[in-house]
């Protein structure tokens, strides 16, 4: 199985498609929200995993999943969806190094949309 890229173009299409015409105003936006929500997600799955909150922690990791997946963060998403799939079936222990994967995915998504949306 290939790796997944960092931002999936087709996802990228399909959002310009949206708002045809706009400049990506539209992908400037979602892209914005995105920038501003997942560090606080992150920053819950910090938290929570300080906490030994397991369920709060697989909603983070759940939502990091979903906002990415709809920005065509193709890497972030798997790395995410990885980390909701530990935490529910096997807790808290171990997971340090997938939220470090999380992190370092997360600023590459970050530094790619950027460059792609001119933000």
């Amino acid at each position: 199985m290939s790796e997944p890229t960092v931002i999936d173009s087709q996802t990228i299409e399909n959002l310009r498609a949206l708002n045809p015409g706009d400049h990506d105003e539209f992908l400037r936006e979602i892209a914005g929200i995105f920038f501003e929500d997942t560090p606080l997600r992150i920053a819950e799955l910090d938290d929570s995993l300080s906490k030994s909150d397991v369920s709060r922690f697989e909603r983070a990791a759940h939502s990091i999943k979903g906002s990415s997946a709809n920005l065509g963060a193709s890497s972030l998403r798997a790395v995410a969806e990885k980390l909701e799939h530990e935490s529910r079936t096997k807790g808290l222990g171990g997971v340090d190094a997938l939220v470090a994967e999380v992190k370092a995915e997360f600023a590459r998504a970050q530094a790619a949309l950027t460059t792609l949306i001119g933000k």
